[in-house]
């Protein structure tokens, strides 16, 4: 029987209240989500696989359901160790993990820099090569401090129009307004703009650096009409990485979870009958 996967569960790490769930039985499969999202867009393929697979969920650290305070880093290099100490938490040696986004630099970063042991890493139209950043996120690294000032319908609608830029086919409004809520009210509006802020390319960089190092079976996915992030940087990705798998997915932007769901879903199948057999 297939589960909700609810994120009724807290890991305290250094001052910060990390939300993540857990379903099913069966090898390990860990869901790393990017920004400005949260664990929500990889909520029904974790609970499809839930029968067959232990599935886990977790909101980063600024992001979701987890802590937003305004002290706490959140860049690429402390979100892979939150990464690190949330995977000893729960005690998993050598999971399957699926990335989108910034997931993509941080579970490659706790796998090169930090020497945690995957079993296989699928990333799926994922920051972690330079370059990266479309101009309105580059726009805000720029000025993070004036526009987390503005009015919040002005927040609002910016950020509406941020995300739904996202997606090649159009975002249903009940998607749409579950996607903007986290980043809404007197928590949400300054870490939003903060998390861009904190946003520093040389992770990436050194991520490139290593990519020699990875040895475990990779596939890499991309949308075709992904306006974020080009084919090419998906292209390069798979290259610099020994024997990777690099399909594309016609009709999908960047937010490929819900403008190619089905077909999201068969390569997820796909990938797990290979490695997890």
């Amino acid at each position: 029987m297939v589960k909700d996967v609810d994120l009724n569960e807290t890991f305290m790490w250094k001052g910060r209240r990390i939300a993540w769930g857990c379903e099913g039985s069966g090898p390990a499969v860990v869901f790393c989500h990017g920004t400005p999202w949260s664990s929500r867009l990889w909520q029904p393929f974790a609970e499809a696989l839930s029968s067959d697979f232990t599935v886990y969920l977790w909101d980063m650290p600024g992001y979701g359901r987890s802590s937003k305070e305004a002290g706490h880093a959140v860049d690429f290099g402390a979100q892979a160790e939150a990464f690190t100490a949330l995977l000893t938490h729960w005690g998993l040696d050598r999971p399957h993990v699926v990335a989108h986004d910034y997931g993509g630099a941080v579970s490659l970063r706790a796998h090169l820099v930090h020497d945690v042991p995957l079993a296989s890493l699928l990333m799926t139209d994922v920051v972690a090569i330079p370059p990266s950043g479309s101009p309105f996120f580059r726009l805000v690294k720029q000025h993070p401090d004036v526009l987390s000032q503005v009015p919040p319908y002005i927040h609002e609608a910016v950020v509406k129009a941020y995300i739904g830029s996202a997606s090649h086919r159009g975002l249903r409004e009940e998607d749409l307004a579950a996607l903007t809520a986290p980043w809404l009210g007197e928590e949400g509006q300054p870490a939003f703009y903060r998390q861009i802020a904190a946003y520093d390319e040389r992770c990436l960089a050194e991520n490139e650096a290593l990519l020699d190092r990875v040895d475990i079976p990779v596939t890499v996915l991309w949308g075709t009409h992904d306006t974020w992030l080009p084919v090419a940087t998906g292209e390069r990705l798979a290259a610099g990485i020994k024997n990777a798998t690099l399909t594309l997915v016609d009709q999908a932007g960047h937010l490929i979870h819900l403008d190619a769901p089905v077909t999201l879903a068969t390569e997820l199948r796909s990938w797990l009958a290979r490695v997890a057999a």
